[in-house]
């Protein structure tokens, strides 16, 4: 897995060792099922909701449910970690995993942009991630 700091002079720039290992998990089991635009925004220093958003998104609802299914059947398997709340599998335009201290969205593009929930954290620090 390759990571790379966006460019955005907004954020300092990320370090890898930073992510907690849920997080590396997580990215592996969505690029397992070609997760698209795949980005980890850290807001430990802006919430106390969460230490870690990921952020992706799927190009069909085959794909968004795929993406949502590998990563709690891939962290359970491998942590013994349950997913703590699963929402929006049956609209697949924005599925939300809790794992308390990391929340992945999968998004379908549309929903997104709409959205925008990168903007709506823009002083967090953003890494893309990529195959």
């Amino acid at each position: 897995m390759n990571e790379t700091q966006t460019t955005d002079t907004r954020t300092p720039k990320a370090k890898k060792e930073a992510f907690i290992p849920l997080v590396h998990l997580i990215n592996d089991a969505l690029l397992e099922k070609k997760a698209e635009k795949l980005r980890v925004l850290d807001v430990r220093k802006l919430t106390t909701l969460t230490d870690y958003f990921i952020v992706c998104q799927g190009g069909s609802d085959t794909q968004i449910r795929a993406l949502a299914n590998n990563v709690t059947e891939k962290i359970k398997e491998q942590t013994g970690e349950h997913v703590w709340r699963k929402e929006g599998l049956e609209s697949k335009k924005w599925v939300v995993l809790d794992y308390v201290d990391v929340v992945v969205h999968i998004f379908n593009e549309e929903t997104r942009n709409f959205y925008a929930l990168e903007n709506m954290w823009n002083d967090a620090e953003i890494t893309d991630i990529e195959d």
